[in-house]
Order: structure tokens, then sequence, then C-alpha cells
């Protein structure tokens, strides 16, 4: 496993919330797709947070939370071809999940309603 310093990043909001992260990536990208805690990066990089963690697209850049252990939550960006790549997985993910609603006769998962308390996220 490499580290995240490895990394071209920038650094777009630091120590932050998970909350403040998310509705940042939501104003500030062309496109948002939510993750659960634990998906992985980059092949390298697992992303943790209070769900639903937002990942966002704005060009070939990907935006995401990182959260650094004694230094808090910061909302970064990179943008090369790995980032590309990342993106269009998710995209790919996001059709998948789609296609597969659609077989079933049952609703797209963005037409229901999301859950308003923490309780309710883990009921699913």
């Amino acid at each position: 496993m490499s580290c995240i310093e490895q990394k071209k990043y920038k650094i777009l909001l630091e120590k932050t919330t998970f909350k403040e992260s998310r509705e940042y990536i939501e104003k500030n990208s062309d496109e948002v797709h939510y993750v659960s805690p634990g998906y992985k990066i980059f092949n390298d990089y697992y992303v943790i947070g209070i769900p639903p963690i937002a990942l966002g697209a704005r060009g070939n850049a990907l935006l995401f939370t990182y959260t650094k252990p004694c230094h808090g939550t910061f909302v970064l960006t990179i943008d090369d071809e790995e980032s590309k790549k990342e993106i269009n997985r998710l995209r790919e993910m996001e059709n998948e999940k789609t296609t597969a609603s659609l077989k079933k006769g049952k609703p797209l998962e963005s037409a229901k309603a999301s859950p308003t308390r923490y309780e309710d996220i883990w009921k699913k």
C-alpha cells in the first residue's frame, strides 16, 4: 500500500467534518457518486466516513474526502490518468446498479427517499 502523499493532489478543504466535506463535494462537482465506507480508490486508498460518502468528478479530476489520523478530514482532488479511470469505474458501477434495478422491476436507487436519521441508514 502506498501513501496519498506520493500522489499529486491539491487540498480543497482542510480540517473539516464529514458532513461539510460531502456538501463541498456536492456543490463543487460536475457529477457526484455515493459510496459506502471502505470503498477503495486508486487501488490503494480506503475512503472512510459517515455515509453517504460523496466522490465528485470535475472534468478529469476526482474530488474525495481523506481522513488523516491526528490531522482531521480533508477534501482532496487529483487530476491524472488514474483519476480518469476511477471516475469511469464509478460511472460503470452506477450503470450496473441502474441496469440491475430495471431488470428486477425495482425502482431506481436514486428514486428512493434517502434516510434522514443515522439509524435508518443502517436498517437497509
